[in-house]
């Protein structure tokens, strides 16, 4: 169930907001600038799928979103328990940093945190299966897949280099690490 957390960011311990509905959390995320929105597919692909028959079954999304944004590619993260290197990528997820695009990211399969730090505040979106979610880019985050973790994405790029991240330095992710 997708769900939203917002914190004073001097404050891990006691959550400001709680949020479960879609429609509230999309409101809430609206305000700093974040997308944050449901896609209902007529068909879910298998969690197994060809990358060919995710990006399909999510075409018409895809063509809409990717004409909006200007992006110029898309492709599929699947991420399980038996996922190599996936200690050494988590920690580099886990390391607060920007982007010098917006990280857009839907989920077929499986959950994860996107958790933002803006204006004084940090909020932790528990992102689901059939969520959409764009962070803006330049503001802080981090991601939490989880230690065992078990999603498939879909990844929309501008840059055709994909992920770069420009880290900055603070410890706020160990202080606020994403809520099970």
């Amino acid at each position: 169930m997708s769900r939203l957390r917002v914190y004073a960011d001097d404050n891990p311990g006691t959550p400001i907001v709680q949020l479960g509905d879609p429609v509230r959390i999309a409101m809430e995320l609206s305000a700093i600038g974040v997308r944050f929105e449901r896609w209902d597919a007529p068909v879910v692909p298998p969690r197994d799928a060809a990358e060919a028959e995710v990006l399909e079954a999510y075409r018409p999304y895809l063509d809409q979103l990717m004409g909006e944004t200007g992006a110029g590619s898309a492709d599929v993260l699947r991420v399980g328990p038996q996922t190599q290197g996936w200690a050494q990528a988590r920690g580099k997820y886990l390391s607060e940093h920007t982007h010098s695009e917006d990280e857009v990211r839907f989920f077929v399969h499986g959950q994860g945190d996107f958790i933002l730090h803006v204006n004084g505040r940090v909020y932790d979106v528990r992102c689901t299966a059939g969520d959409l979610i764009s962070v803006p880019a330049g503001i802080p985050h981090w991601f939490d897949g989880g230690e065992t973790p078990d999603f498939v994405t879909l990844r929309i790029f501008t840059n055709p280099d994909g992920w770069i991240a420009q880290y900055t330095g603070s410890d706020i992710a160990v202080r606020f690490p994403a809520e099970a």
